[in-house]
């Protein structure tokens, strides 16, 4: 596929034209007459703290998310040390928290003692998760270095597939230990005298997938997970640790989470939750798009949580959270080679659903990680001569400024609609068109209210009650919408999906009236007298 002229210019400057700064607003669609809302805000109704963690992102060794992306060593565009510059810019951009790597399916088949040392003397190793060649040229240290760089925290996933309890052990030896034992000593050797000091590991990925390496049943997995987890702590006690939860909603996933939970319960910090949702056709409307994939989002948190609250009973019981640790559109299209989506408007309207349903749920979900941050089902896209910026960059980087904030249980009343099934026929539960949750940072007095219209035509007037303190008189605004469902972004062409931003003045008091677009994700900021 040829594509036009890539865009040669450094991330910050298309940061700068999209985030933060106002522009012309797109045309609504046309739309049928308003119906109407009501939300109701009380800062007294927390649900939990927004988990910094929650903004997380995710580094395989698949396709040119590693080599090509992050890291490419002969580009002009690269830094001394193989980091393409502009990437760095625009993951900056995103203000990801933490970085998981390196796999992913990678994992269960990799060896980290390849990874390390003189990059010329690392050996060349088949890759059988994505079948590809491993040349090793990106390892702990260079990952570690980079996560350094961007200021993010590491997040390593040992190999439970085909590796050994005795490489988890050593693997955490060589990023933490401050003794001169073996394998500290040749962390030392390859350039780093202090210790990485990773505090976040996951026990396995997805091993109850069969077609994960080295593939386990439960009981096999949750024991193997329990003595890797053993050994790991005594190397570093202070680590957490993420069990892998089930991936394979085919099977009986919640067996899988129950037995993982009950051998775990006094040894895992997190249990992985996996989801990737997509609008392939048939019918692959919007409606059902965000709706439907926002009911099966809640379920699988919620079912999470209930077993987590059931292994707990009988007191003491060790916190145990969700690390919602993969979560992406991904349309898994044949002609799509390595991954490489790409993404329209209304999949940006996705991510809206997702951290609106992380938020809600900010009791127990301390950890997401947007798979994959680049050119690998990810908002960032290179080639050899520069990058540009899906339409799903916007929302990740927008909701990432509410990490620390209050989530607060918001009311909401909104008009309904069931999605259509068979034959035309309305199915499944009544959903909200409006999908909103909220935020509330004490210190600054500010409230952020995020709300997904899903309806494809219809506007929505919403009354927004506050139940404390007067609001002041002006809002600001940031929204993103767009007359065409399906636009997308390309080189040198990725400023037609973007963010409007700007100021409202609303009657001062505890009440005002503000309509949301159709089809449009729109975060208010208010402030309280």
């Amino acid at each position: 596929m040829r594509y036009p002229r890539p865009l040669p210019v450094a991330a910050a400057a298309l940061l700068a034209a999209g985030l933060g700064q106002p522009l012309r607003a797109q045309a609504p669609a046309t739309v049928s007459a308003a119906p109407s809302a009501r939300i109701k805000i009380d800062v007294d109704r927390t649900i939990g703290t927004v988990d910094p963690l929650l903004f997380g992102n995710f580094s395989e060794h698949l396709g040119r998310m590693i080599y090509g992306g992050i890291y490419d060593e002969k580009n002009p565009l690269s830094d001394a040390n193989g980091y393409r510059k502009d990437v760095m810019e625009a993951v900056k951009g995103l203000n990801v928290s933490i970085l998981r790597w390196p796999g992913g399916n990678f994992a269960s088949g990799y060896n980290w003692k390849d990874g390390i040392g003189p990059k010329d003397q690392r050996p060349v190793r088949p890759e059988l998760a994505w079948h590809d060649i491993e040349t090793n040229r990106f390892g702990t240290d260079e990952f570690l270095r980079y996560a350094e760089l961007i200021e993010t925290e590491p997040y390593i996933c040992v190999n439970l597939g085909l590796g050994s309890i005795a490489d988890a052990r050593d693997w955490v030896e060589y990023t933490n230990s401050a003794q001169h034992t073996y394998w500290a000593d040749q962390r030392r050797k390859n350039g780093r005298d202090q210790p990485w000091k990773v505090k976040y590991w996951a026990l396995g990925n997805e091993i109850d997938g069969p077609w994960q390496l080295g593939h386990k049943d439960a009981e096999e997995y949750a024991k193997f997970a329990l003595e890797a987890a053993k050994a790991m702590r005594a190397v570093d006690p202070t680590i957490k640790l993420v069990a892998s939860g089930s991936s394979n909603y085919g099977a009986d996933w919640i067996a899988w989470n129950r037995t993982v939970l009950q051998t775990l319960r006094n040894t895992a910090d997190y249990i992985a939750i996996h989801t990737y949702i997509n609008n392939n056709p048939p019918p692959g409307d919007l409606e059902r798009y965000l709706g439907q994939w926002q009911l099966t989002v809640d379920r699988y948190i919620e079912t999470t949580a209930g077993l987590i609250k059931q292994v707990q009973t009988g007191g003491n019981a060790r916190p145990i959270y969700v690390a919602y640790d993969e979560w992406n559109v991904w349309y898994r299209t044949g002609e799509r080679e390595r991954l490489e989506e790409v993404y329209n408007f209304e999949d940006a309207l996705a991510m809206g659903m997702f951290f609106n349903s992380f938020f809600r749920h900010a009791d127990v979900v301390k950890m997401a990680n947007l798979a994959q941050m680049v050119n690998v089902i990810a908002p960032i896209m290179t080639n050899e001569k520069g990058l540009f910026l899906q339409p799903t960059y916007f929302p990740l980087a927008e909701y990432a400024k509410q990490r620390g904030n209050t989530a607060l249980n918001a009311f909401v009343a909104s008009p309904t609609y069931r999605v259509q099934g068979g034959r035309g026929q309305a199915t499944g539960p009544e959903i909200k068109y409006l999908d909103v949750s909220a935020t509330y940072n004490r210190d600054a007095r500010q409230i952020f209210l995020n709300v997904l219209n899903r309806s494809r035509d219809k506007s929505i007037e919403t009354t927004i009650d506050n139940q404390e303190g007067t609001l002041g008189e002006q809002v600001s605004v940031w929204e993103m919408n767009h007359p065409d469902l399906k636009a997308t972004h390309t080189f040198g062409d990725d400023r037609k999906v973007r963010p409007v931003t700007r100021t409202a003045t609303v009657p001062r008091g505890q009440r005002f009236t503000y309509t949301f677009p159709a089809h449009s994700l729109t975060i208010l900021q208010l402030s309280l007298r």
